[in-house]
């Protein structure tokens, strides 16, 4: 086996892309756009035979003092996710230590990823320190298998939410595919969302960069009530997932109940274009109870990820990282 650095888009899409349970985060998509908002991006493989086994697109963080740390997102990913305890710790180990040797002496004080399978015990007589740390993208979501018809999906759905859409289409709503020139549209429901619901927005320069990727990638699709658009979300379609990634909607038109009506035509579009899988994005009861109990409406299975593991360097710094980051929390 050798690492290899990814120059090459279909190379890392074709790989990440036909993984099952495809994850748009490791996509060279959103490496672009993570490029335009956020910092450097590493894209490393392993070969083996001259066949790719796993790949990891890593984000440079950058952090006072002329410091860094690297994030790989929903990643590293190995070919088919399960392969043989010993293959996988190969794979990890060697990615992990040509990591450590691209970084010496250069700031990076960590490695932040979030892997798809439990790595316990899949690190032995490992140099490093990995604790586990606060999640990043959330560690529970929701899964709709497309593979149903549309009558078993909304069989399957809340009685609730099979009411809330059925209502919003008897008051005439309507679902228009959105694009840039709707962003500020966008953006005056994410404002009011946010202030309703009680979450962090990103900067205005974030959404706008993700509306301007592909459009094939990320998508915009809005709901039209009264000549007003009252409702949004921005999808993501990327090998066999299609994925929800973030959701708007007025405060003064809740009654018209349009976001489960512009879900419900996200998830028929990506059965249409024969997706299999339709990610709501992170669930939790106690951080989001009402957004989780909207996307709960739509029934799915819930899928856990292990958490977020910080591959520590530079133990000093990293101690120091710490305790900013907790008195940040407090305050």
């Amino acid at each position: 086996m050798k690492l290899i650095h990814i120059t090459n888009k279909e190379q890392l899409n074709n790989f990440v892309g036909r993984q099952e349970h495809s994850q748009f985060l490791q996509s060279w998509e959103w490496g672009e756009f993570q490029e335009k908002v956020t910092g450097d991006i590493l894209r490393l493989g392993i070969q083996e035979n001259g066949q790719l086994i796993a790949v990891a697109a890593i984000i440079k963080k950058l952090l006072p003092m002329g410091k860094s740390y690297f994030y790989c997102p929903r990643g590293p990913i190995a070919r088919n996710w399960k392969l043989p305890a010993r293959a996988d710790r190969e794979i990890r180990n060697l990615l992990f230590n040509k990591i450590r040797d691209l970084v010496k002496n250069k700031g990076v004080i960590f490695l932040r990823f979030e892997p798809l399978l439990d790595i316990k015990g899949q690190i032995p007589n490992s140099k490093f320190q990995i604790p586990k740390t606060i999640d990043v993208q959330p560690s529970r979501t929701l899964i709709l298998d497309l593979a149903k018809s549309e009558e078993e999906l909304l069989n399957n759905m809340h009685q609730k939410t099979r009411y809330n859409i059925r209502l919003a289409e008897k008051k005439e709503v309507k679902i228009i595919k959105g694009d840039i020139n709707q962003f500020e549209s966008f953006w005056q429901l994410t404002g009011e969302t946010s202030q309703r619901d009680k979450f962090r927005l990103h900067s205005r320069n974030y959404y706008r960069k993700m509306l301007e990727i592909d459009k094939n990638f990320i998508k915009l699709f809005l709901a039209e009530y009264d000549n007003k658009i009252i409702a949004a979300n921005i999808v993501s379609f990327f090998g066999d997932t299609v994925t929800y990634l973030h959701g708007a909607s007025s405060n003064k038109y809740r009654n018209a109940m349009a976001p489960h009506l512009l879900q419900w035509h996200c998830i028929k579009i990506a059965k249409e274009q024969g997706y299999k899988y339709y990610d709501f994005s992170g669930i939790d009861e106690n951080k989001w109870p009402g957004l989780t109990r909207f996307k709960k409406g739509f029934s799915g299975s819930v899928f856990e990820y292990p958490g977020t593991f910080d591959l520590v360097f530079d133990k000093k710094w990293y101690g120091i990282y710490k305790l900013i980051r907790r008195l940040r929390r407090k305050f």
